[in-house]
């Protein structure tokens, strides 16, 4: 988060930063979101099929933060259509629901029932 306010705070005052330096502050948290989901993964377990999705997130991630570094602009290029594909392929994953997982209950998505979604108490009733 810290990388996040420091890019923030450069785009408000531009010479807080050299401009050499730009780049990688904006290469910065996402190769680090890369590399702390795949942490995180690896403390949860998931199953092989959830980790190869989280691979290839952490991936995508990897991709655009070396698009936001490289100085070679074509080679930049191709990372950062490297990275669209498997954020596209990501979302696409999601949709068509693979791999079922189980909810997590990290992110409060169990309930009761795994058959039926849960049911939100009405107060005015």
């Amino acid at each position: 988060m810290a990388c996040v306010a420091l890019l923030l705070a450069s785009d408000l005052f531009p010479t807080l930063l050299p401009v050499s330096a730009h780049g990688l502050v904006e290469a910065t948290p996402l190769a680090l979101i890369a590399l702390v989901y795949l942490l995180y993964q690896s403390v949860h377990r998931p199953p092989a099929r959830e980790w190869l999705k989280a691979i290839l997130l952490a991936a995508a991630f990897l991709f655009w933060s070396a698009n936001q570094f490289w100085p070679n602009p074509h080679q930049a290029t191709v990372f950062n259509d490297l990275a669209i594909a498997l954020f596209v392929l990501d979302v696409f994953l999601v949709i068509i629901g693979w791999p079922a997982a189980s909810p997590d209950e990290s992110f409060a998505e169990t309930y009761a029932n795994p058959q039926s979604p849960p049911t939100h108490h009405d107060p005015a009733k």
